[in-house]
């Protein structure tokens, strides 16, 4: 990690301040603060060089802060692209032949099944033998439990 070290500017006249920025670095720029140009600060008055003390461990925690984000993004960028692997992956071993063969028995089996006109015909034999088979039972009766119940 990169310390950020002030510099300071030359004011171009006495009555302008000094701006104190960070050395130029890979970040985005900022202004720091206003203080008195360095050769002028006295040596007795600490308060200036404390605040800019204090502002230096702000930045730094702001980059700690910074670095800690941007390698918690990577490791779940990295996540990502593993499971994105994964995905490809799985969806390139599927057993498209099995799927197939499948799908053909069971459309073999929907083939087989039979349709309108199998069904009608089966209905109307089945009506047709019901009412020849009623209609003997009931002219010659059935052979030791009862006779025939229609007139000969």
């Amino acid at each position: 990690m990169a310390k950020i070290e002030p510099t300071v500017a030359a004011p171009a006249s006495a009555a302008q301040p000094t701006i104190l920025a960070p050395a130029p670095s890979l970040g985005t720029p900022y202004v720091v603060g206003s203080a008195m140009p360095v050769a002028e600060t006295p040596a007795s008055e600490p308060r200036g060089l404390d605040q800019l003390s204090r502002i230096e461990e702000k930045a730094a925690r702001i980059e700690e802060k910074f670095a800690r984000y941007e390698a918690v993004l990577t490791r779940a960028e990295a996540s990502l692209e593993r499971s994105a692997h994964k995905v490809d992956s799985a969806a390139a071993t599927l057993d498209f032949a099995s799927i197939r063969d499948e799908v053909a028995a069971l459309r073999q089996r929907v083939d087989a099944t039979p349709r309108f006109g199998a069904l009608f015909v089966t209905g109307l034999a089945t009506a047709v033998l019901t009412v020849l088979l009623t209609v003997l039972v009931l002219k010659f009766g059935v052979p030791g439990l009862f006779g025939g119940l229609l007139s000969r």
